[in-house]
């Protein structure tokens, strides 16, 4: 898979992903957008919290990610919530599709960024957790928060 670029201006993260789904591994990729689009971004105007990636016809889109139309933008705005094309080589796409359909695990985005003045998405794939799972990660949190607080009294 690629590698994580390391000059990048972080623009959104999806911090709810990490506790609904454990990552078991990410990518990195592009996205097919509009010039007006890019310009919301840069102003911070997009939402991750709906969203999600599928693989149709042998490309990857992102489903749910709201931009909002830029605001010195007229008749160039587009939708939304429209599906936005994501730019992997077919190699990571089919690798990708493999471990969705036979492992039963799902694409999450987990950020947004500029990297060297291009829109990146950092995609998870993540295996959903069950609600034990969440329970037993906020109770490590909350014990290991209760350890540190009693090793900073001593």
């Amino acid at each position: 898979m690629s590698l994580v670029s390391e000059h990048k201006k972080i623009i959104v993260q999806n911090r709810n992903a990490y506790h609904e789904y454990f990552i078991e591994d990410k990518i990195e990729c592009g996205i097919e957008l509009y010039g007006t689009e890019v310009k919301s971004i840069r102003q911070g105007n997009v939402n991750l919290k709906q969203a999600y990636a599928v693989i149709d016809g042998g490309e990857c889109f992102i489903c749910g990610m709201h931009v909002s139309p830029y605001e010195h933008g007229n008749i160039f705005n587009r939708d939304p919530l429209r599906k936005k094309r994501l730019l992997l080589h077919k190699k990571e796409i089919l690798k990708l599709f493999q471990q969705v359909k036979q492992q039963g695990m799902t694409l999450v985005p987990l950020e947004v960024y500029f990297s060297k003045g291009r829109v990146k998405v950092l995609l998870g794939l993540g295996k959903g957790k069950k609600l034990f799972d969440k329970r037993d990660q906020a109770a490590e949190r909350d014990a290991k928060r209760e350890i540190d607080r009693q090793l900073k009294q001593n």
